[in-house]
């Protein structure tokens, strides 16, 4: 599907500029340390109770605060400083801060990971079916998907939510299950419910453009070659219409993925993931104390946003490399 032309532009795209390095890069490092979380943690991200002795959660470096104390009937001012066991510090109820974040990356890239695959099964069949017959067919499907589009993403996540429920699919982590980490979870939660809503929420967009693409490629003249010769329209569709269609839904796909692991964070937040190991979740137990401890909050916020950058860096390359028009206009200027 991918011919020695695209992936020329590609290595040259690559090599010319700086961006798409940092997102390959930045995406490198959060695949290891989520694929690798039980090795790298310190701590069991589920355990409570790692307080200071004064009282209060650890801070990261940097992040020293006084808090008050009662001693013998009378309240003190106290300080609470920093430890080398905790590194970023633990939360509200006493869980490590850094453990937290690895385990945050795994949920998130699961989901962004498995939504937009589910996605793709759904929409780019369901596009390509519209654009290539047209007519009524046309007209019956992309009506539906018009309908899908005319909902919020979360509201109409939300409402699924509330249809499918919110519990987790537990699957055995392998690492800890091959000795390798002793003392973490031994499975690892899935938001199985979030990874189908967040799919029936992202399919029309690849739908759409399965159509488009379609909807050109049908009068291409290898198309017509192949239906003379008497091909079954679901061969065209498999061996034609698709791998011709396959670069603007990669291209989508890399975007899709970003805005799911906004989705999942915000489904985290508001309480609807099934899992308290998420990245969302961790901003919505430290926004009460955003003042006073911000790291809680601040850390999976940047978690966050590196996720996307990364993301949407690698995204903004593939488009380049991939768009011919995008070439043709630069020759051009």
């Amino acid at each position: 599907m991918i011919s020695d032309r695209v992936r020329s532009n590609l290595k040259r795209t690559f090599r010319e500029s700086l961006l798409p390095k940092l997102g390959v890069t930045l995406l490198t490092v959060i695949v290891f340390v989520a694929l690798f979380a039980p090795v790298l943690a310190t701590h069991d991200p589920t355990r409570t109770g790692n307080f200071h002795e004064n009282g209060g959660p650890y801070p990261p470096p940097g992040f020293d605060y006084t808090t008050t104390v009662s001693q013998d009937g009378e309240i003190t001012e106290v300080t609470v400083t920093s430890t080398e066991k905790h590194l970023l510090g633990t939360n509200t109820v006493g869980q490590d801060v850094y453990s937290r974040a690895l385990y945050g990356a795994r949920v998130s890239l699961l989901v962004s990971l498995f939504g937009v695959s589910l996605a793709l099964l759904l929409g780019v069949p369901f596009g390509l079916v519209a654009g290539y017959y047209g007519g009524r067919i046309d007209d019956g499907l992309m009506r539906l998907a018009d309908i899908m589009l005319a909902f919020p993403a979360l509201v109409l996540a939300l409402a699924l939510i509330g249809v499918f429920g919110s519990q987790p699919v537990r699957v055995p982590d392998p690492i800890v299950a091959a000795g390798l980490a002793d003392g973490m979870p031994e499975s690892i939660p899935i938001p199985g419910s979030v990874t189908v809503v967040v799919a029936l929420v992202t399919w029309v967009w690849f739908a759409r453009v399965a159509r488009g693409e379609a909807l050109s490629i049908r009068n291409e003249e290898y198309v017509k070659a192949a239906r003379s010769f008497g091909t079954a329209d679901w061969r065209i569709l498999l061996k034609h219409v698709l791998p011709n269609s396959f670069t603007p839904i990669i291209v989508l796909a890399t975007i899709q993925m970003a805005i799911i692991i906004l989705i999942e964070a915000s489904l985290a937040y508001l309480g609807f993931s099934g899992t308290t190991l998420s990245w969302g979740y961790e901003i919505e137990t430290g926004q009460d104390v955003l003042r006073t401890r911000p790291w809680i909050a601040m850390v999976p916020g940047i978690g966050i946003v590196l996720a996307i950058v990364s993301v949407n860096l690698i995204g903004d390359w593939l488009r380049d490399a991939l768009d011919p028009n995008i070439e043709g206009s630069e020759r051009g200027a």
